[in-house]
Order: C-alpha cells, then structure tokens, then sequence
C-alpha cells in the first residue's frame, strides 16, 4: 500500500474534525484516537520489511524538470519517528478527552492536532528535501494555533506569537540551505544528497549550507540562543504539551541533524558550531530547570537541557554516539511526555501548577504520584530505568572523545555537571510536589483523575521499566532499525547491557545522582529561609525580553525608515514605484541596447488611427477631469476600457476582449460604490497651492509619458525581433492532441500553466475575504455621511448616488437627473445572463470563453440586482455563501489536480473521458472542466464579495445620517 495514506488520512480527517459539532468530544476524541491508531498499526504492520533493510518509496511528478517531485521515503528512522508520532498521539488523545472541559472547543483542538500530526509525519517521511522544508512550516503554523489555542488569555497568545516567529523565520533559513545543499549534492532527493556526502563537506558552499540548516533545526528544537521561545509555549494546554514537546515538534531539530549526520557530520565546524550549541543548552537548559516555580517551566526547561545532550551527541564524530542520540530520542519521548501529563493531572486535579503551593499530594494522589516519580527517576537516570541506559552511552561517549585537551577534560565535565543539575530537577518535581505535609493551599481538593486520563502515564512509566530492565529484548532490534540510516548503513558494536563493569561512565552516574541529591537538599534549604528567589548569577537574564526588545527596535527602525521614504498618499506611492521601476529598466536598456527586430510590420489603417486617437483623447479628458468632476473621470476612464477591449479584439484575441469587458464592467460599480468615500477634492484657491498643483500636474504629465513611450518602445521591440525563439507553436501543436481543446487560451489556464492559475485564483479569494472582513467592521468617516433625504442632492464629481438608488428602486429622481434603468428589466436580464453564463463557460475549452469570464458574466448580473433593489433584496432572494462559495471553488480547483496526483500523474494533468448520451450524442468531459469550475466559483464569490461589503458600507453610512429613517 502506498504510504500517502499514512500523511493523508489525518489531513483529511482534520478537516473532517472541524465540521462535526464543536462540544462533541466524544466523537471528536474517537475519531483522533482511532486515526491515529491506524497510522500506527500500519507503520507496524510494515517492521518486517523495515527491519530487513527495505526502504519504502513512492513518488508522484510534480516539478520533474526542476527535480522536485513528491516522494515519500521511509526508512528504519523515519519509521521510529513515524511510531513515535502516532503512538504517542493516540495516548495524548486519550488524555485529553478528559483533560479538556466541557466548554473547551473540541472540534478546533482535534482538529488542529490531526492537522499537525498530518505535518509532522510529511517532515520525517519526505523523500524531497524541498517537501520537507514545506511540511516543516506546516508545522509551524499548526504548532502557533496549538499553542494559542486558549486564545483569549494573554500569556497564550504572546507564547504562540514568539514560538511562531522563531521557528517560522528559522525556517526560512532552512529554505536557503536546503535549496544550496541540492544544488551542491545535484538533486534535492534525500538518497542523492545522502550519498553525496563527501562531495557536500568539499564543496565551498559547505560551510554556508550548514549554517543555514543549523539556523532552522536550532529554532526548532530550542538550541541555544533560541532556547527562549520553548518555556513561553507552556500556555498551550497540557496535552498540547505533552506531543510537541516531547515527541514531535522539538524533536524535529535533531531529526533533522540526525537525518543529514551522514551528508554534514565530520568537520570541524560541524564539531564547534553544533557541539557548542549543545553543550550550552545542556548546562544551561538544565540549571534554569532547578530554579523554575511552574511545573510545566521545570519539564520545558528540562527538555532543552535534554535536547542539548542529543544534540551534543550528534556533534561527536561518531556512530556510536549517533546511536545513542538515536537512543535517547525514544527515551526522551515516553518520560518526558508521560511526566507533562502527570503535571497536567496536578494542575487539573489542584488548579495550580505552582510548585510553592504544591507539596505533599501523595496522600491524596497515590497513584499519580508513583508513575510521575517513576518517570521522573527515569529521566535523572536512576538505574532500571530507560534513561540511565542512553545517559550511560552519552557519558561513555564524552569519555571517548578524542580533540584538545580541553575538550577532553571539559565534555565529562559539563556532563556530569548538567547530569547533577538533572537530578535536582528531577527531585523537585518527585520529591517537592508529592512528599511532605500536604498541602491546603491549593484552589482545589487534591485527589486522583479518573481511570482513563491516568492510563496513557501508567503505559508510558512501563515502557521506562521495560526498557531499562530488558533493554536487548524490548528494544534492541528497533534501536538498531531506527540508527542505520543515521549511521550511513554500517552500525558500531554497542551493547544496550544493564551492566557494563565498574568503570568511568558508572562512576558519573554514581557522582551525578549522589551529587544532585545533596545539591536538592542544600537548595530546598534556601528556598525554606527565603534566600532563593531567582536563579544565581543568570537569574535576570530573560530571553523573551531581549527578543522582544528587538522586534521593537526593527519595528521603530522599519517606522523610520518608512516615515522618510514613503507617504500614506497613494499618488506619491504610485511616483514612487514609478521612478524606481523607469531608473531600472533605463540602467537595462543602458547594459542590454534596446534595438528594433527585422520582422515584418503590419501596416496601420486610419480605423486603428482613430480608434486611439478616442482613447488617447479619454485618458487625458480622465487626468483632467480626476481633480474637478471624478464621476466624468470615471467615465472617460470606461471609454478607456472599451478602446483596450476593441484593440485585443482587433488583433484576434477575443477571450483577451470578453475578459476585458467584463472586468471592465464590476470594476465600473466598485469605482462607483468607492467614489463617496474618497475625501473632497483639495481646493487650489491660494496663489502658493495653484502654483504647486501646476507643478505637480506637469511632473505627472512628464512621468507618465515617459512610462508610457518606454513600455511602447520594449513592446515594439519585443514584437519585431526574429532571433528569439517563440513559444506560441509549443501551444498551438500541444493544445489539442494533450489538452484536448482548440481554444489554446483556455487550454493554458486550465492545463499546461494550471499551477500559475491555482495561484492567481488563490490570491483572487484571499483578497476578497481580507476586504470583507476588514470592511465588515470599517465605518466612514463623518464627512462621507449621506446626508437626509431631504438634503440630499448629488453634487457634480461625487459620484452615483447608490443609496439613493436603493431608496427610489428603479425610479428616476427628477432632483439629481439621473436616469435609471427600469427594475423589471434589470431583473428580466438576471437569468438571460445565467443561459449566457452558462455558454461562455462550456464553450471555453474550444471557443472564447471559460470559468473566469463566465463567473464575471454571473456578476455583473447579479451587480445590476444591487443596484436596482439593494444588498437587502439580493441577499433575500439569492442568499448565496460567498465566503463558502469562494472557498468551494479553491477546494474544487485543487482536488481536480490531487485527483490526477491519485493517478500518477504530475499535479494537475488533465484528462478526457467520452460519453454517448440518448439524443444528445457523444459528449467529451475534460477534468479541465471542473478546474474551470472552481475558477467560476472563486471569481464569483470574490467579486461579490467585494461588491458586498462597499455596498453594506454605504447603507450603513446612510443610516447613521442625522434625520436619516432606519
């Protein structure tokens, strides 16, 4: 079986999650888990063929002739990691399910952790570097709405806020290296780039590339100086916690670090910059940790500190500490998330995460005490327990080094020095929270969870038993199916024993624990005389504070800069891309000589002659006319419009002319509805501002024939050269025979620069929803009121008078001379335009037309009913969805190409089925079509949209007018 299924299907059942009904956590819960279960019965059910040393490929075309396509790659590695997200997963769904209150929004919490699940198995299954680095980002943003999910509480929102903007910069970074490492290795698949190590580490782009990675796998997994965002995400709740941060996103980092070891490990740089980094957030994660008053601070400082020794680890030039990092992955998994579900059930159980206000709960907890202090033994590496293994072959490992003397003395140094602060964390919570006089000082009556929220701790606290008595028999064979592929295919000899001997690393182990129990007592000591309030010597530092200052500094600098360079006036923004795009194509036209082609001229006709002469005349009459009477600016501009229009229909290119035209005509209303808003006409009065209108006027003038006579000099020259090779042939003998129509236009759009139109249609509906939402809470200014009726009567230059319109119907008003096209008519036209509609667009593929300009054809009818009878009526009588509309059209777009993916075809490839209908014949569908429908129902619903939220805008102005009826 393919393994998409395995990123699809919680994707998919994301999306289901969010429709079912918000408070339903028993279903949502259901759903989650049995999701879940099933990616891990399949990763499972595939061991075999892993542990013999298959690994799993499947690809579909979607850039081939970048080199990027989707591939799906797993390996022993990927599988542990893939195991890890799906098992522990499941076990978080169930913990939440009773951890999560009745009032809690369900269906947005599992959906979003299906969403991220989804993402987080695209990272450690991609085959494409490129794929990973986007699944990557998903995972960023699906970690931001985790993390704020509780929204309406501050500290949730600023956590989320910085996790976001440091992972997500990170990995932008991560872009850059993984975009040079392909162009480095040749390919941008992982097996090429895996194999091209030695040529990547000679490269003199080497150096570069890992910096670039480094920066996007240190943000993610909390490295040092990035460390700071992990104890702000502690805002998230609980079982949000316990998967990103202890079995999915911070793990992310070192996964990469570990899946690219065998392409970037070895070098020196590889040894200080990743050592380094390690090494500090080893001592540094873990000596903050014993400081810490908030449960959840202590486990997320604790993780940092853990994630600096696999990344330390991963510096070491050795397989054998690749295997422990590998090692210590699981390890830190199963203690570390089943102890941030037993701090959950703390502060569920007590109301408090406080750790001042919390002691003595084992009287009231006994078994949420045992399993919380047996995972906490595990992971200060308390002999028979899963941590002390993986600790033991670290500690061997910072033995074993060979470097500089220092490095030699100073690595079992720092590790057992952070081994004794582990302890003293450890302590804290096992001993702190749950021995001594118990406490009444907490919100609520400490006493135990039920049964099912304490299941998923008590199978993770026996999977650290199991491990750390029979570690050969429980996980020794996955151990080395999962360190392989890190290693490069070849495993040292390594022995997962309980008892290695008397030697160095026991001796560590021995120091560390006897060391961090009397550095306990000695700081519970000063904690009870009042003497230990914040960390020694590092205690004011603040990492938040400092990142926060300088996004405040880049702020006020950007403000600066902006406040100097720009200006809010639109004019003034307009000259400006003006001149800078004129200087540049000037120094172009300068290095490359703009020269005149051989081709053949067409000759010109007066018809023609004339044709621009009207237009030139209309855009100067519109220059003229913007500053006096806009209404006659507008309509000059029109006349503009429809010169364009008869000019692409005059060098045969009429789907160009029946797109124009039509967007000539909505564009037309929303000028209109948009006129009343703009502020009056600045008056020229004094002899100083007629004078500097002048020149302004003339500046313009000069400016704009100069853009103009430019961009007709390139379109002259681009025209009539001959040594360039066309493109226009390429379309002309392929859309038929592979695109299966005749009209080469549409045939483009829908089929061979699909991608592009996917894009344009996107960007179409997220700028109509940002203009509704924006508009829908947006109120005029005071002067833009309508005044009341008896007032009210347009001034020449303001423009139509909708809200009049809307009043009056399809009367005509005597007072302001307008005439209206009579209502009946207006309406009668409404399903003649939908027949029309519906021509334009089965005629497209062959003919001029298409889903673009019929969706404008629907609106422009439906634009007339607004204006004839009001927002009110239209929303009355053709209640249409526009939100729902526009987003159907860009889930219909993109379905028609993951249907051709399904298939095994590039994204987006069109297919042709024949039908022979009763009378009607033999009929031919292209999948083409249904791409084209989403493009009608995107164009639709964004252009109505638009046209929605002016026209609102403009009843409500009427409506708050002085004398104005309701």
């Amino acid at each position: 079986m393919s393994p998409w299924w395995l990123i699809l299907l919680p994707l998919g059942a994301g999306v289901l999650a969010a429709l079912l009904p918000t408070r339903a956590r028993n279903q949502e819960s259901l759903l989650a888990g049995a999701v879940m279960l099933a990616v891990a019965i399949g990763l499972g059910l595939e061991y075999p063929r892993i542990a013999a040393g298959e690994v799993l490929r499947s690809e579909l075309a979607w850039l081939p002739s970048l080199g990027v396509n989707l591939l799906l790659r797993v390996d022993g590695f990927a599988w542990m990691f893939g195991m890890l997200v799906s098992v522990i997963g499941a076990l978080v769904v169930l913990y939440a399910r009773y951890y999560l209150s009745a009032e809690d929004p369900a269906a947005r919490f599992y959906s979003l952790l299906l969403g991220f699940m989804g993402a987080m198995l695209g990272v450690v299954l991609s085959g494409n570097l490129v794929q990973l680095v986007v699944f990557w980002e998903l995972t960023s943003l699906f970690s931001f709405l985790l993390i704020g999910y509780w929204h309406d509480r501050k500290d949730a929102r600023r956590g989320a806020r910085i996790a976001f903007t440091v992972t997500a910069t990170g990995g932008l970074a991560l872009l850059a290296g993984v975009l040079l490492l392909g162009h480095v290795a040749g390919s941008y698949e992982l097996d090429v780039v895996l194999a091209a190590g030695g040529k990547v580490r000679h490269d003199p782009l080497y150096l570069t590339v890992l910096v670039l990675v480094l920066l996007g796998a240190f943000t993610k997994s909390a490295q040092f100086p990035f460390h700071f965002w992990l104890p702000h995400a502690m805002a998230a709740p609980t079982p949000v916690s316990a998967y990103l941060h202890s079995a999915t996103m911070v793990k992310m980092g070192v996964f990469l670090l570990a899946r690219l070891w065998p392409v970037l490990a070895g070098t020196d740089p590889w040894f200080y910059l990743v050592g380094g980094a390690g090494l500090v957030t080893l001592v540094l994660g873990a000596y903050l940790a014993m400081f810490h008053n908030d449960l959840k601070g202590v486990l997320a400082y604790s993780t940092i500190s853990h994630l600096g020794l696999i990344t330390l680890l991963l510096a070491l030039d050795s397989p054998l500490a690749a295997v422990a990092a590998v090692f210590h992955i699981m390890n830190h998994a199963t203690f570390k998330a089943s102890l941030f579900m037993a701090v959950g059930v703390v502060d569920h159980e007590t109301g408090t995460r406080d750790m001042r206000r919390l002691h003595g709960l084992f009287a009231a907890m006994p078994r949420t005490g045992t399993l919380a202090i047996i995972a906490c033994a595990a992971m200060g590496g308390v002999p028979l327990l899963n941590g002390f293994l993986s600790k033991e072959m670290f500690f061997a490992e910072t033995v074993l080094v060979q470097f500089t003397p220092a490095v030699e003395f100073g690595l079992p140094f720092a590790a057992t020095l952070a081994s004794v602060f582990a302890v003293v964390y450890s302590l804290r919570i096992g001993h702190h929270v749950f021995f001594g006089e118990p406490t009444r000082a907490t919100p609520r009556a400490p006493h135990e969870p039920v049964a099912w929220m304490r299941l998923p701790i008590a199978l993770l606290v026996l999977a650290c038993l199991v491990v750390g008595i029979v570690p050969e028999l429980s996980i020794g064979g996955i151990l080395e199916v999962a360190a392989r592929p890190v290693t490069g295919g070849t495993l040292p000899e390594y022995s997962l024993s309980v008892w290695h001997g008397f030697n160095a690393p026991f001796v560590m182990s021995l120091v560390a624990l006897a060391g961090g129990a009397g550095l306990y007592l000695l700081l519970a000591r000063q904690r009870r005389l009042g003497g230990l309030q914040s960390a020694p010597l590092i205690g004011r530092l603040n990492g938040k504070r400092a990142f926060e200052s300088l996004l405040v500094l880049a702020l006020d600098t950007a403000r600066r800069v902006l406040r100097r360079t720009s200006s809010r006036h639109l004019q003034q923004q307009v000259l400006c891309m003006l001149v800078v795009a004129g200087a540049t194509a000037l120094v172009s036209a300068l290095v490359v000589p703009l020269e005149w082609g051989s081709r053949p001229r067409v000759p010109a006709t007066l018809d023609f002659a004339l044709l621009w002469l009207v237009g030139g005349a209309a855009a100067i009459g519109a220059a003229q006319q913007a500053k006096v009477q806009r209404l006659f600016a507008l309509m000059l501009l029109a006349v503009v419009g429809i010169v364009v229009c008869v000019t692409f229909a005059w060098f045969s290119a009429p789907d160009l002319a029946l797109t124009q035209i039509a967007v000539e005509a909505v564009t037309m209303v929303f000028f209109l509805l948009g006129l009343r808003w703009l502020p009056k006409p600045a008056r020229d009065d004094e002899p100083r501002g007629a004078a500097r209108a002048r020149w302004r006027r003339r500046r313009d003038l000069v400016l704009a024939g100069a853009t103009g006579a430019g961009l007709a000099a390139v379109s002259y020259a681009l025209l009539t050269r001959t040594g360039a090779q066309s493109i226009s042939p390429f379309y002309l003998e392929k859309a038929l025979p592979e695109g299966g129509g005749t009209n080469v236009v549409n045939v483009m759009l829908v089929d061979f620069r699909a991608f592009d139109t996917l894009g344009e249609i996107t960007v179409l509906a997220a700028v109509g929803l940002t203009v509704f939402a924006l508009l829908r809470r947006f109120r005029p200014p005071r002067e833009t009121t309508v005044p009341p009726p008896q007032q009210r009567l347009t001034p020449p230059g303001v423009g139509i008078d909708l809200a009049r319109l809307q009043d009056t119907g399809a009367q005509g008003d005597p007072a302001t001379g307008y005439l209206l096209v009579p209502a009946v008519l207006v309406r009668l036209m409404l399903p003649i335009s939908l027949v029309v509609a519906f021509h334009l667009f089965l005629r497209g593929h062959n003919l001029p037309g298409g889903g673009f300009v019929a969706g404008l054809t629907v609106a422009i009818a439906l634009v007339a009913q607004y204006v004839v009878g009001g927002t009110q009526w239209v929303e009355d009588r053709v209640n249409l969805h526009l939100p729902l509309l526009a987003g159907l059209g860009l889930l219909g777009a993109l379905a028609t190409g993951l249907g051709s993916l399904g298939l095994g075809y590039p994204l987006l490839t069109t297919h042709t089925a024949h039908f022979t209908l009763p009378v009607i014949g033999e009929v031919h569908v292209p999948s083409a079509a249904f791409f084209d429908l989403g493009v009608f129902l995107v164009v639709l619903g964004s252009s109505l949209l638009l046209l929605t939220a002016l026209a609102h805008q403009t009843l409500r102005a009427r409506r708050r007018s002085p004398g104005t009826a309701a």
